[in-house]
């Protein structure tokens, strides 16, 4: 029984090492040695199902999440019972941190496709923490991060028609996956129109509307899931008025 368990443990310190998001996620920025220290308490979960979940709301808060493959979001109960979308999380990016201060989850988090994730204790990643200062300060960036991605969305959903919403969610997707090494043009959105909808606070029926009219202004060529920015300069005058070097930090979207 103890063989699998060696193999597994291998497994998550090479994948640490050598991982391709390490500059998107905690080993950023940390020496070698810091590195294998975070391996040890970093646990690589099971693959996560489409449609399950990693986390339910009110669930006690025991550890932080990196996702590694595939794609999660997040969402809360409103009021009145409906789900409301509270963020989409791409590899490299880091999910949990809302349940810091509370030590219950607020929100749950569903796989929108089979994916993986690193998880991290979060006790043992503060006590890590106390002997490698490098590693409480990027927790400390990616924490800003966050609040930086909750006041981007804020600026998002207001005073805004849903043509510029959808034009800078669209710009926001893209320069995640340039981050993560791959195209800013041409991607698969991974969630559907009606959680991007949900998210965006736009009806299906608008939601449709505003991809054709995108795609009738060519700004985008869209093939099911698949988008392809057509002319981002104009998609992004769109959406904030700007040249696309000029785009606010604060509209920006991580995990």
């Amino acid at each position: 029984m103890s063989l699998p368990r060696v193999a597994a443990v291998n497994e998550v310190r090479d994948s640490c090492r050598n991982c391709r998001l390490r500059e998107l996620c905690l080993p950023d920025s940390l020496s070698l040695a810091e590195v294998s220290k975070l391996e040890e308490i970093v646990q690589r979960r099971k693959p996560i199902a489409r449609g399950d979940y990693l986390f339910q709301s009110g669930h006690p808060f025991n550890a932080i999440y990196a996702v590694r493959t595939g794609s999660i979001k997040t969402s809360s109960l409103l009021a009145n019972g409906d789900e409301h979308i509270t963020g989409f999380h791409f590899p490299g990016e880091v999910i949990g941190l809302e349940a810091i201060t509370s030590d219950r989850h607020a929100c749950a988090a569903i796989a929108m496709e089979t994916s993986s994730v690193c998880e991290i204790p979060f006790h043992a990643l503060e006590v890590l923490g106390e002997k490698a200062p490098k590693l409480q300060q990027q927790l400390v960036r990616i924490m800003s991060r966050e609040l930086v991605t909750e006041q981007g969305t804020a600026q998002l959903l207001t005073r805004r028609s849903a043509e510029q919403r959808l034009a800078a969610i669209l710009l926001n997707f893209s320069e995640r996956f340039v981050r993560r090494g791959l195209s800013g043009n041409r991607f698969r959105l991974p969630m559907s129109r009606l959680d991007l909808g949900n998210y965006l606070g736009l009806v299906p029926e608008t939601m449709s509307r505003t991809f054709r009219r995108l795609e009738e202004q060519g700004l985008l060529d869209i093939a099911g899931k698949e988008i392809n920015i057509a002319d981002k300069s104009a998609l992004t005058e769109l959406a904030y008025g700007t040249a696309p070097e000029a785009t606010p930090n604060a509209c920006r979207r991580s995990g």
